[in-house]
């Protein structure tokens, strides 16, 4: 939910920065991640016990100045600070509060007729939650021997963190999770449905987990290019696009080769799937 919300982002980026990027010295003994809370409160001119009742969660009605002065002593980026208005406006009751939807667990014919001219790039469908709900044949050769696609529903966040298989899967294993977390975090937006799915997660991944979703992550990409270590085909680098679809909570990933190696061993992966 939203409740408390607003503080815990503004702590999550207070803990984030470090005293030398603020220009304030950095004592041998220092043991508070990022800055202090007066140390905030001092750099963007506001009271240290308003700064309290803020991340406390209560205050929940900071003004325009308020956030533009926290934003700044924070360093925050033009995405973080929209967020951070975002957060304010929702909890102050300007915008619509948490919302409850339900999880879409289908697609529509038309996104499976969709997936059907994509052939032969690997291509999926994923909803809000991670859950992957349909698939081109090329994606399910692709990623079926690392086992991305055993859970029942399968699940990006859940192989990633859960399934050792993952860490040999993607090589850049670290950049991959945060990816997935930021992602999670950003269509989060209140709904009960995601708390309880990170919930159930935490349970079983641990920290490795739980330490990236305290971070309340944003950015993640909708485009760029990923590694991943094939058992038959070797490394492979893949560009990706993903699109939203007209459901909201629906996303379409696209996987284009990066490289002509890839290319070719792609060519080689079609080949076995139609023979």
């Amino acid at each position: 939910m939203l409740a408390g919300e607003l503080g815990a982002f503004l702590r999550s980026r207070r803990e984030a920065v470090r005293p030398a990027q603020v220009g304030l010295p950095v004592s041998a003994g220092r043991r508070t991640p990022g800055l202090r809370r007066a140390e905030l409160a001092t750099l963007a001119d506001v009271s240290v016990e308003y700064l309290a009742r803020l991340e406390q969660g209560r205050d929940t009605r900071p003004s325009a100045r308020v956030l533009r002065a926290l934003a700044r002593a924070l360093l925050l980026s033009e995405e973080d600070t929209e967020y951070l208005h975002r957060l304010a406006a929702v909890t102050y009751g300007i915008e619509l509060g948490p919302r409850t939807r339900d999880v879409v667990r289908t697609v529509r014919p038309t996104v499976q007729a969709v997936l059907r001219q994509l052939e032969p790039a690997p291509s999926f469908v994923v909803n809000h939650l991670g859950d992957l709900l349909a698939w081109t044949g090329a994606y399910e050769r692709l990623v079926g021997p690392l086992g991305v696609l055993d859970g029942d529903p399968p699940n990006v966040l859940w192989f990633t963190f859960v399934d050792d298989r993952a860490r040999t899967a993607y090589p850049d294993w670290e950049t991959v999770a945060d990816e997935h977390v930021a992602d999670l975090y950003e269509l989060r937006w209140g709904d009960p449905a995601v708390d309880e799915f990170a919930q159930r997660l935490a349970r079983r991944a641990g920290e490795a987990f739980t330490e990236r979703w305290q971070r309340r992550p944003l950015g993640s990409r909708r485009t760029g290019v990923r590694e991943l270590s094939h058992p038959e085909l070797g490394t492979l680098r893949l560009s990706f696009e993903m699109l939203q679809l007209s459901d909201p909570e629906l996303r379409l990933v696209i996987l284009l080769p990066a490289e002509e190696q890839t290319r070719v061993s792609l060519e080689k992966l079609q080949t076995d799937l139609g023979s």
